[in-house]
């Protein structure tokens, strides 16, 4: 399973990238493979600004629809498009094209509460 060490992770499954206060967001590859193959994905939360773990949108799979949290207060600034046509990115590359948002953080040190790759490992066994 990958679980790259540069990012931070959630107990809900997410991953964030951060890059300033500008910030990616996706599914972990431990996610995606739980939920099975994803069929839709629908966020229509752009340009809101959102709290920690309000839900930002949901990820359909064949056999259930999962909510998907955001890591840190903010604002989504983008969605990411080819998520509408190609879904099953998410699948099969969770951390790269399958991202699913871009968000500004409103407050940076929010990162330092959420876990690094190791503590989410312990997390998911």
């Amino acid at each position: 399973m990958n679980i790259p060490a540069n990012l931070k992770y959630t107990k809900d499954h997410e991953w964030i990238s951060v890059d300033g206060n500008t910030a990616t967001v996706g599914i972990t590859d431990f996610a995606q493979r739980e939920l099975g193959d994803i069929v839709f994905v629908d966020i229509s939360s752009k340009g809101k600004n959102m709290a920690a773990e309000e839900i930002f949108g949901t990820v359909e799979a064949v056999k259930t629809v999962s909510d998907l949290f955001l890591p840190v207060k903010g604002t989504i600034s983008e969605v990411n498009p080819a998520l509408e046509s190609n879904p099953e990115l998410v699948n099969s590359d969770p951390y790269g094209e399958g991202w699913m948002i871009k968000m500004t953080i409103e407050n940076s040190s929010d990162i330092d509460q959420l876990m690094n790759s190791e503590a989410y490992l312990a997390l998911i066994g």
